[in-house]
């Protein structure tokens, strides 16, 4: 085809296609492709994110129970007198030292009714008077081990009335898990030399 120009000249028209304009298939695919890989690294990092809130939250409510239970233990035996530290079927009201420790322990609640906590399928359980044992920690609570140490509850020892309580625990399953042992001394508030 001819065209003409401004002095009539005629010139072949030229059919020139410009590859300046838009993406190539391959660049379109590494372009996608860098994407896909960074979005797959992200993903991973965001899944593992959330996996360490989830396991931090669930750490969080053991303890937040765990330690309601141990606060209330302690308060209670910090007021009572006679303790009487035993094995899981003694439930004697008698003073009785417990140097090596025991999963029992036995008192005198400042309101003169006896308590009694145990350790018990794998939770910490409470017995008030002569009711039942009901469980003090939630379900979700795993108790590996409780022990009760206890010194000076015998009269006459020149010595003040103290319980040791030593709990290990854990938290979690398989690679979450997470294990931890919490102690706390408790001494006697009636003075008793």
């Amino acid at each position: 085809m001819l065209t003409t120009s401004k002095n009539n000249k005629a010139r072949p028209t030229e059919r020139h296609q410009s590859f300046g304009r838009g993406f190539t298939l391959i660049e379109l695919m590494v372009a996608v492709s860098i994407f896909i890989i960074i979005m797959t690294i992200s993903m991973g990092s965001i899944l593992g994110v959330f996996d360490a809130n989830r396991k931090s939250r669930s750490l969080k409510t053991v303890l937040n129970n765990l330690n309601l239970a141990v606060e209330s233990m302690s308060k209670e035996i910090r007021f009572g007198k006679n303790y009487h530290c035993g094995s899981a079927g003694d439930t004697g009201t008698n003073t009785q030292n417990c140097p090596s420790g025991n999963v029992l322990m036995s008192f005198l609640s400042s309101g003169g009714v006896q308590i009694t906590y145990r350790f018990n399928n794998q939770s910490i359980e409470k017995k008030v008077g002569a009711g039942s044992f009901v469980a003090v920690t939630a379900p979700e609570i795993i108790i590996d081990d409780l022990t009760f140490y206890t010194l000076g509850s015998g009269t006459g020892d020149l010595l003040q009335p103290k319980v040791l309580i030593k709990i290990k625990s854990h938290a979690g399953t398989d690679e979450g898990r997470s294990d931890f042992t919490l102690q706390t001394l408790v001494s006697q508030r009636v003075f008793d030399i």
